[in-house]
């Protein structure tokens, strides 16, 4: 990797350039108004590829948004590695808390600002340039596809019929994503475990209109008084999630993995202190780490009904409702819990009310072996580019395609993040470290170049 420095140095202001070109689209795959945003930034990573040096890139349909593919073929007799990423972001509200405009990148303090600068334009852009420099340096000894998709952020709904109609297509020996993050910038971590997820929509219905709160309250059930009570009483006073056979297959850890999480630096103190809380909680019995990273969990995503608007207005609504999720540990599935929790809900619903709980989208965990040899690459690669062995740990987080890789294209993933914490992602301010683009790219390099060497 001798000339990866004067490389990166001499085509930085390029580099931005591309990259600043790709987060300017505002491919929020949640709002449908943005459906010609998400053909622009598809077209966009397709040029991008092809003048990185592929041999061909194409736009392809799927059900949903489309889909990116890419390939660089070097020789039949070698390995092939599948990079995965998504060009779709999440919506940028709260508007208001943003310091800069979320699609006009704004460079401060060393940090990218802008929706998607992370979370994955970022990270995937890695992957681009590491693979550019091993083209145009004819450091590549193995071939490499890509695979850029537009739905991960609402989770993947169109990726797996892709899979099965494309499995010849996107066959390979390993899949490399950048999408997660890393202890902190002096801890680099790879990720060897995900949660998985599902995630439902509650509706819960009252009287047939909203009703004058002084003439009926007090007589009629408020939905969003029993949407709350109900909520509440889905998570017991010790952490623990309340729902039936809920923990059924869930993998209690064992000693020896309790000791290997205990030794991670971990300060709890500046973990507080970076969010801005004075406690945290969760599961009983539990530490922090293993309850972010290898326990399930249960969040309400979202809640609303009745009068939110300027001013005050005297309403009993007639509807209520919340957006729901919970993190799932390797061996749940998540159309078990997804059934489990509906039932839940319904049976704990008092009669005053009604109840519509409507499944959304989910996946399974993810646990990579640490001895895989594609791992070992990873381990390298980032070892010569952080000065340091990278942590192996488990993340709290989902990419629920992840497991469909493994199922219907029958290999492992590597997972090569690059995030923070201090990044922001899904949130107002999202950004990514501009020593940490460099960085990334050093160790996505080395990662190709030891691959070869440990197959």
């Amino acid at each position: 990797m001798n000339n990866l420095q004067p490389y990166l140095a001499e085509n930085e202001g390029r580099f931005l350039d591309e990259l600043f070109s790709l987060i300017r689209i505002p491919s929020i795959s949640a709002e449908p108004k943005h459906h010609a945003d998400m053909l622009l930034c598809a077209e966009r990573w397709r040029e991008m590829l092809l003048a990185a040096g592929a041999d061909h890139a194409e736009v392809m349909p799927s059900d949903g948004n489309p889909l990116v593919f890419a390939e660089k073929h070097v020789s039949n007799e070698a390995q092939t590695v599948l990079i995965y990423g998504h060009y779709d972001v999440m919506p940028v509200a709260p508007i208001e808390l943003w310091k800069s405009q979320p699609f006009e990148p704004e460079v401060r303090d060393g940090r990218i600002y802008a929706r998607g600068a992370d979370d994955d334009k970022g990270q995937s852009f890695i992957q681009l340039k590491a693979f550019e420099y091993l083209v145009k340096q004819d450091l590549l000894k193995h071939n490499v596809k890509f695979i850029i998709e537009g739905e991960e952020e609402i989770g993947s709904p169109s990726l797996n019929a892709f899979l099965k109609k494309h499995r010849d297509l996107l066959k390979c020996d390993v899949i490399l994503v950048s999408d997660t993050s890393m202890l902190s910038a002096d801890l680099p971590s790879l990720t060897t475990g995900l949660r998985g997820l599902a995630y439902w929509e509650v509706e819960v219905t009252g009287p047939n209109r909203d009703l004058h709160s002084g003439h009926f309250g007090g007589a009629v059930a408020n939905p969003i008084n029993v949407l709350c009570e109900m909520l509440a009483k889905v998570v017991d006073a010790d952490g623990r999630i309340a729902v039936p056979h809920f923990y059924d297959d869930v993998e209690d850890l064992s000693d020896a993995e309790r000791q290997m999480i205990a030794s991670i630096p971990f300060d709890e103190e500046k973990y507080k202190k970076a969010i801005e809380v004075d406690e945290l909680r969760g599961e009983k019995g539990y530490s922090t780490i293993e309850r972010n990273a290898c326990r399930p969990s249960f969040d309400v995503c979202g809640i609303w009904g009745g009068h939110t608007g300027e001013g005050s207005k005297t309403v009993l609504p007639s509807k209520a409702y919340a957006k729901i999720s919970t993190r799932l540990v390797p061996h749940q599935r998540h159309e078990v819990i997804s059934k489990l929790m509906a039932d839940y809900l319904r049976s704990i619903a008092p009669k005053c009310v009604k109840v519509k709980v409507t499944p959304m989208h989910g996946g399974e965990g993810y646990v990579c072996p640490i001895d895989l040899p594609a791992y070992r690459a990873a381990e390298l690669g980032f070892t010569e580019a952080f000065g340091k062995r990278p942590l192996a740990v488990r993340r709290g987080g989902s990419i629920p395609i992840i497991s469909d890789f493994e199922r219907e294209l029958g290999v492992k993933t590597v997972l090569m993040g690059f995030g923070l914490e201090s990044n922001a992602i899904h949130s107002p301010n999202e950004n990514f470290p501009l020593d940490m683009l460099h960085r990334g790219i050093a160790a996505v390099v080395g990662f190709h170049q030891h691959f070869d060497a440990l197959k």
